[in-house]
């Protein structure tokens, strides 16, 4: 890291904003040594919450692909997106993307780890066109720790002797490992000096920055693919402390995903076993009543029991910015009653009365609750909505 230039310019970077709603998957482990939650959507991760669920901690992570006479694709943008699930019922994902323009195809696979606070992605990439050392593909992360992107901190550091991308905001880290070498690494000012400027500019990160404090910031990671066997796992590690954080990404990698995906998987199937079975096969082949449970199971807190927010989202994202610190990842007591009804039918009473305990608790003295609130109990907005005060009267 001799290279490189100790700070980023352009602080703080344009104004922050979150990204779409549109999720074509969401998951989580269900392990309380895990208090992590991903998301994805158009082929990429989008927020990754942490360590409750109504913290969202980055915006996107994607990968932005160069090569020969000024070639530049990012995957979100300029790929055909295929997101499937590994097995029916389980949150765990597979994403083929390729290239519109038949460049080339990157595929994912996508969990979290059971064992501790880290979101894990296999990845392999294939030249279409060309050979594979053709191209440079890089890795684009946007932190925004918690629930805003101002304010924070991203710089290039080292964890038992091994390179890691790091960020901070608000008393929480992250961080970011590969089990291939860096063969770039930078921490930028969005919109001005962040790795995307300088690929779509120059193709490659020719301005590596150590530090970019105190802003709307970015990491860039250029993956190493030829020193590996063509598959890469990236590790995001999430903490209390730097330290916290650079290890929960270094032991998922030393675990190997595999590991992780058997540990994944048995919860999950272990879970959907003990539900009611309501399963009707599709004419698509995909089985509506474990995905829509896996889903509901997917949005419950880890560490209140009853509470489940409304959606792992924030709609009209690309709008929202860090004076609207809320989005759906909030508890919407309509919305947990209908939750409530749904594990009910499922067979999972245990979970039903856990949130009419969680409710009962935060009722107000009125008799209404909340429009929304956090998962404390904080109330968020301040308005008074007639389906959570009562049920309408039939009779009337």
């Amino acid at each position: 890291m001799s290279d490189m230039i100790d700070f980023a310019t352009g602080a703080p970077g344009i104004g922050a904003r979150w990204t779409s709603s549109a999720k074509s998957g969401v998951g989580t482990a269900l392990s309380n040594a895990s208090p992590v939650w991903f998301t994805l959507s158009h082929g990429i991760l989008n927020e990754i919450y942490y360590p409750r669920v109504d913290s969202a901690c980055t915006r996107d992570f994607g990968f932005v692909v160069t090569g020969p006479e000024g070639y530049f694709s990012e995957e979100k943008r300029d790929c055909e997106q295929e997101t499937a699930p590994l097995e029916g019922g389980i949150p765990a994902f597979s994403i083929v993307n390729t290239a519109i323009d038949g460049a080339y195809r990157i595929e994912k696979q996508i969990i979290s780890d059971p064992a501790r606070a880290s979101v894990l992605q296999r990845i392999s990439f294939t030249a279409l066109k060309g050979k594979a050392g053709d191209y440079r593909v890089n890795a684009l992360l946007a932190p925004h720790l918690v629930n805003a992107g101002a304010s924070n901190s991203a710089w290039i550091g080292e964890f038992e002797g091994a390179p890691i991308l790091f960020a901070s905001g608000r008393s929480r880290y992250l961080a970011l490992a590969s089990s291939a070498p860096w063969r770039a690494m930078s921490a930028g000012f969005v919109g001005t000096s962040d790795g995307w400027q300088q690929l779509s500019r120059h193709g490659r990160l020719v301005e590596q920055y150590q530090r970019a404090d105190d802003g709307n910031v970015a990491l860039a990671g250029e993956i190493d693919f030829a020193d590996s066997d063509g598959t890469v796992v990236l590790a995001l590690g999430f903490g209390q402390t730097e330290h916290e954080a650079a290890a929960a990404a270094t032991r998922s990698l030393k675990d190997g995903f595999d590991h992780a995906l058997d540990k994944y998987v048995t919860g999950w199937r272990k879970w959907q076993d003990g539900l009611a079975p309501l399963d009707r096969k599709q004419q698509d082949g995909i089985n509506a009543y474990r995905v829509s449970t896996a889903v509901l199971a997917t949005h419950r807190a880890s560490d209140r029991p009853g509470a489940a927010v409304a959606s792992l989202s924030i709609p009209w994202g690309f709008s929202k910015g860090d004076g609207d610190l809320g989005g759906y990842h909030l508890v919407w007591p309509r919305d947990l009653v209908e939750t409530a009804g749904g594990f009910l039918a499922a067979g999972d009473a245990k979970e039903a009365l856990a949130i009419l305990d969680y409710l009962r608790e935060l009722q107000q003295p009125s008799g209404r609750w909340a429009q929304n609130f956090w998962l404390d109990g904080k109330p968020y907005w301040g308005g008074v909505q007639m389906d959570e005060m009562r049920l309408p009267d039939p009779a009337r």
